[in-house]
């Protein structure tokens, strides 16, 4: 006999905060992004000097980093006429870190980068065999 556990609705996500976290993510969803990210993690840097070390334009630069700001994963500081970033905070690095060691770990362990799993609307067939078995 299977025991099934039971998730009451007070137990997940509010929609808003389900919505913010699915925002997050979505913006981390994107190589540019993530690449300035990278280098905001390390080191506060100025606009003109981020758009050099990955190579686009300021204004591109500057586009993307609006983007970061609103969703507070980047905060700035202006000094003179430079515009200077960096990660919000400390869960910004630590969610970027714990990202990019998972991938770091699949790409060392030899598997896919990508999860190798069937569409979740499909069911897994069993042969009837091995269903009764399961069942005792």
């Amino acid at each position: 006999m299977s025991t099934r556990s039971h998730i009451g609705p007070d137990a997940l996500l509010d929609d808003e905060a389900a919505e913010a976290l699915a925002e997050t993510f979505k913006a981390l969803g994107d190589p540019t992004r993530v690449r300035m990210l990278d280098a905001l993690a390390r080191a506060e840097v100025a606009v003109c000097d981020l758009a050099a070390a990955i190579g686009l334009t300021q204004s591109a630069v500057s586009h993307q980093l609006r983007l970061l700001r609103s969703l507070r994963l980047v905060r700035s500081r202006r000094d003179g006429r430079h515009i200077y970033y960096t990660v919000d905070d400390d869960h910004i690095a630590t969610l970027f870190a714990h990202g990019l060691d998972h991938v770091q770990e699949r790409t060392a362990t030899g598997r896919r980068a990508a999860p190798d799993r069937r569409p979740a609307n499909r069911r897994r067939e069993v042969s009837r065999p091995a269903a009764a078995a399961r069942r005792g």
